[in-house]
C-alpha cells in the first residue's frame, strides 16, 4: 500500500478519522477486496493524497473486516468516499467518479489558512513556535473554534488546567462536542497527579478499598490506558454499584465522552456496565 495512505479499522476510526480531522481533513474509501470499482479510484486517491499530503489524510476501511464502522456510515454501496473535516462529515461519494471530479472533491476539504496554521502547531515540537502559529491563527478569526481547542491543548500539556480552561469556557456553554471532551480530560489528567505506583500497591493489599480503585482507574485515565482504567473502575462498579452516589461509574462515563461513541472500548464497556447495573 502506498505509504500516505493508512488502514483504519473499527477500534481506532474515532482516533484515526474524527479526531485526526480536527486537525486536518480526512479522506476515507470504503472499500472491500472484491469490488473491482474500488480498484478503479484508489490510484486516483492515492495520487491526490500523495501530491496533496499538506491538505488532507487518505485512509481506507475494509467493509468486510470492519462492519461496525462500515454500517455507522452508511455504506450500503462501494466505493464510498467520505471527506471528514472538524470531526463531522463535509462531503461524500459513491461509485466511480472521473479524476477531475474527485480532485474537485479534494479542493472542496482542503483547509483554510487558519487550519493549516493550527496543523503547522500540532506539528510543532517548540511550544513557543506553537503559540506563535496559533496567534496568528487567532488574529484571523478570534472565536474559532479549532484555535481555541488547539490552544488549550497546548495549554494542557504545559499543565496549565486554569487558562486551557479559560480558553474553551465558551465553547462549553455552547455545547461544543470537542471542547467538552477536552475539558472531561483535564478532570482526568488532574486525577493522575496521585502518584500511581502507591495506587496499584494499595489496590493488591486492599482491593475492596473502593475510593482507592476509583482514584486508580482515574489515574491510569489520565495516561491514556484507557483499558485499564476501565477494568479497575468495572470492578469497582462491581464491588458496589452506589458507592459514593456512584462515583465509579460516573468516572467510567466521563472516559467514554473523552473515548467517543465510535470507540470498540466504549462499545464494550456500556456493554460490561449495564451487565453490572441492571
Amino acid at each position: 500500500m502506498n505509504a500516505v495512505v493508512k488502514d483504519v479499522t473499527d477500534a481506532d476510526f474515532e482516533t484515526a478519522v474524527i479526531e485526526r480531522s480536527r486537525e486536518k481533513p480526512v479522506v476515507v474509501d470504503l472499500w472491500a477486496p472484491w469490488c473491482g470499482p474500488c480498484r478503479q479510484i484508489a490510484p486516483v486517491l492515492e495520487r491526490l493524497a500523495e501530491e496533496r499530503a499538506e491538505d488532507f489524510e487518505l485512509v481506507k476501511i475494509n467493509v468486510d473486516e470492519n462492519p461496525q464502522t462500515a454500517t455507522a456510515l452508511g455504506a450500503r454501496s462501494i466505493p464510498l468516499v467520505i471527506g471528514f473535516k472538524d470531526g463531522e462529515v463535509a462531503s461524500q461519494f459513491v461509485g466511480v467518479q472521473p479524476p477531475a471530479a474527485i480532485s474537485q472533491f479534494i479542493d472542496d476539504l482542503s483547509p483554510s489558512e487558519i487550519d493549516r496554521l493550527i496543523a503547522a502547531a500540532s506539528a510543532e515540537s517548540d511550544n513557543d513556535a506553537a503559540k506563535t502559529l496559533l496567534q496568528q491563527a487567532i488574529n484571523l478569526d478570534p472565536q474559532h473554534a479549532g484555535t481555541r481547542i488547539a490552544i488549550a491543548k497546548l495549554l494542557m500539556s504545559e499543565g496549565n488546567l486554569d487558562d486551557a480552561r479559560e480558553v474553551i469556557s465558551k465553547l462549553i456553554a455552547n455545547g461544543d462536542e470537542a471542547a467538552t471532551q477536552l475539558m472531561t480530560r483535564m478532570s482526568l489528567q488532574e486525577a493522575g497527579a496521585i502518584d500511581l505506583a502507591t495506587l496499584q500497591a494499595t489496590a493488591e493489599a486492599e482491593p475492596y478499598n473502593l475510593d482507592n480503585l476509583i482514584l486508580l482507574g482515574r489515574a491510569l485515565a489520565s495516561t491514556q490506558d484507557y483499558e485499564p482504567a476501565l477494568d479497575q473502575l468495572l470492578a469497582a462498579v462491581r464491588k458496589n454499584p452506589g458507592y459514593n452516589d456512584g462515583e465509579a461509574r460516573k468516572a467510567i462515563v466521563d472516559i467514554l465522552k473523552v473515548l467517543g461513541n465510535g470507540h470498540s472500548l466504549t462499545r464494550v464497556t456500556r456493554t460490561r456496565l449495564a451487565r453490572l447495573i441492571f
